[in-house]
């Protein structure tokens, strides 16, 4: 088969279909029952967390399915429509139930304690403790009931919008490749990208520069798009302020669940660690026959050992290798695969106004899981699809828990999709009968080394300079260009003499509109992922059952309490990280000896 599409038919029939406007009339009619009540009492904050539980889901499902259509065509304007007014809808319900919010934030623990207590018809109430002991934790800077309310009124139409604009203009850009012989071809912005994957060297440097010019095209909006979004949260964050002081790094710490010692103990390993990533890219560099490497190299599958292109890959040859693989972890996740393709829950096929990227989101009135991409047959992109199909398996897993107890955070919800990626790559590993092979899947591992343990820090440590230098006043996009390179050269050193400096404007996700600092959780999860891989040859047949109940307590702990509890570690203290990096360490060496053992 070619790489598929999404047949969204379970979810919908259309955004004008019956059914989908019967939700948004039934989430409409929950919304207004939850903002008739003003809680004051156990029962009626009972009633309030009830009704906006089913909100909530019809909410969440109807704005999936609306971004899933946007994300194939960009240009769907039916569906950019619906997305805008679904954001409003969202706002209407957190102001809804702000009232009751605010009670149980503020709330003795007696009171807090009678309304968990008992049961409703979707089952114990305790459902809720989690996700409301963390709010709880905010609570000396938690704003009135009516300052939250216009918040999130004013989102609607701010920094949700700001973030509308950064997709609707990356789906609808176009790229021209220039090529030496003076011929050009243009393309999609996604489909530019996925070149950067493969193969093909000499369309990778034409396709790296005709991104780079389109970005810089339109550097002002996109500059304009990053200074509001970070200046809407700086403002918040002063107003959050009256009782404690509320850093920048404070939100993004709250949502991954971990407290500061264990983001500081990160990422000193991560700085000290550094020359593994170099390394890494300095090994890459030479099978490519290059001093160092190239920008445009830095995301490309293994070069070919002979005059011949690169390897390539049907999807039919990726979902194999990947459904195998899963299958040696345990049958019932090669049946999760055979699952996904059997009901076209993949969105693989190059489309010339896709939104660029890849990732794994869930229809949650029916459970289930969905994944985005492009396909561009290399192998990079079998290990995407398999981040991606691990995400996927890890909501799978979460599918009989309520929508609290499946809300985990970004730190813990790349564990299952890092995971996968490494399954996948020792299971090519152990296959291969030649070393050309055994570099094929260390080529892997040392890219992953280099994303991970250098670009991921480059993305935390430009925004960290970005928000302080924020505070004093915006950053022209030259500025931000000029920040950018400074730390692409910090952390990438001798690796890489060319800088990537527009960077902060092709990368989406400095531009999601509801998510700051969506970087470190990536190096958090791989190192994590590395410890808990460790643990399948040390647990054998009992490994499954334990990896299934760590996903499962994801959406119920902290990080700190789940790696405790399923590997007795605390990651608060640097041991843990050095010992992961010691792994990666471990594999680029062994990457190094067979270059130069071919060589």
């Amino acid at each position: 088969m070619t790489a598929p599409s999404w047949d969204l038919s379970f979810a919908y029939s259309s955004l004008s279909g019956d059914d989908y406007q019967a939700d948004i009339e039934q989430a409409k009619s929950l919304i207004h029952a939850i903002s008739e009540i003003h809680p004051s009492s156990v029962t009626e904050c009972q009633r309030v967390l009830a009704l906006g539980e089913q909100a909530d889901s019809l909410v969440w499902s109807l704005s999936t399915y609306a971004n899933c259509l946007a994300s194939v065509d960009a240009t769907n304007q039916d569906a950019t429509l619906v997305i805008s007014k679904l954001s409003a809808l969202g706002a209407e319900l957190n102001q809804a139930m702000e009232p009751a919010k605010n009670l149980l934030v503020v709330c003795d623990d007696a009171f807090f304690e009678a309304v968990l207590d008992g049961n409703d018809e979707k089952g114990a109430r305790s459902r809720f403790r989690f996700p409301l002991s963390q709010k709880r934790k905010l609570k000396d800077t938690l704003l009135s009931v009516e300052e939250e309310q216009l918040l999130s009124a004013m989102n609607v139409n701010g920094t949700a919008a700001w973030g509308r604009l950064y997709d609707n203009l990356t789906g609808t850009m176009t790229t021209t490749l220039k090529f030496d012989d003076g011929s050009e071809e243009t393309l999609g912005l996604s489909q530019a990208a996925s070149i950067l994957y493969g193969p093909d060297r000499k369309r990778r440097e034409p396709a790296w520069n005709a991104i780079a010019d389109a970005m810089k095209t339109n550097q002002t909006s996109f500059a304009a798009i990053l200074n509001a979004l970070s200046g809407s949260r700086l403002t918040e964050y002063q107003k959050r302020s009256k009782k404690t002081q509320v850093h920048f790094l404070d939100p993004a710490l709250h949502d991954g669940r971990i407290v500061r010692e264990t983001l500081d103990a990160l990422m000193s390993v991560a700085k000290e660690q550094r020359h593994v990533g170099q390394e890494a890219g300095l090994a890459m560099a030479k099978l490519l026959g290059t001093d160092t490497l190239k920008p445009w190299d830095e995301l490309a599958s293994m070069p070919s050992l002979s005059d011949s292109q690169g390897e390539t890959y049907s999807f039919d040859q990726g979902i194999a290798i990947i459904r195998k693989a899963f299958a040696d972890v345990d049958p019932e996740m090669a049946e999760f695969v055979d699952m996904m393709v059997e009901n076209n829950l993949i969105d693989a096929a190059p489309q010339p106004n896709k939104q660029p990227g890849a990732y794994c989101t869930e229809f949650f009135k029916t459970r289930t899981p969905m994944v985005f991409m492009t396909w561009g047959e290399s192998m990079s992109d079998v290990v995407t699809l398999a981040h991606e199909l691990g995400h996927a398996y890890h909501s799978w897993v979460l599918r009989d828990l309520s929508i609290d107890e499946s809300n985990y955070p970004m730190t813990l919800a790349e564990t299952a999709s890092i995971f996968a990626e490494n399954i996948v790559r020792d299971a090519l590993f152990k296959e291969a009968k030649q070393d050309s092979d055994k570099l094929a899947m260390l080529w892997e591992e040392a890219q992953s080394a280099l994303a991970l343990m250098i670009n991921i820090p480059v993305r935390f440590e430009f925004e960290k300079a970005f928000y302080e230098q924020r505070k004093d006043g915006e950053l022209s996009a030259d500025k931000l260009s000029a920040l950018m390179s400074e730390k692409w050269s910090e952390w990438y050193g001798d690796t890489m003499k060319e800088t990537n400096e527009m960077f902060w404007a092709s990368k989406l996700h400095f531009s999601i509109a509801d998510l700051s600092f969506y970087n470190y959780p990536y190096l958090f999860g791989y190192l994590f992922s590395k410890g808990v891989y460790a643990q399948r040859s040390v647990k054998g047949d009992s490994f499954y059952a334990d990896y299934k109940a760590l996903l499962r307590d994801t959406g119920s702990m902290t990080a700190e309490e789940v790696v405790e509890k399923h590997l007795g570690v605390d990651i608060r203290k640097p041991d843990f990280w050095s010992q992961s990096v010691d792994q990666v360490a471990e594999q680029v060496k062994l990457f190094n000896e067979l270059i130069e053992a071919i060589k």
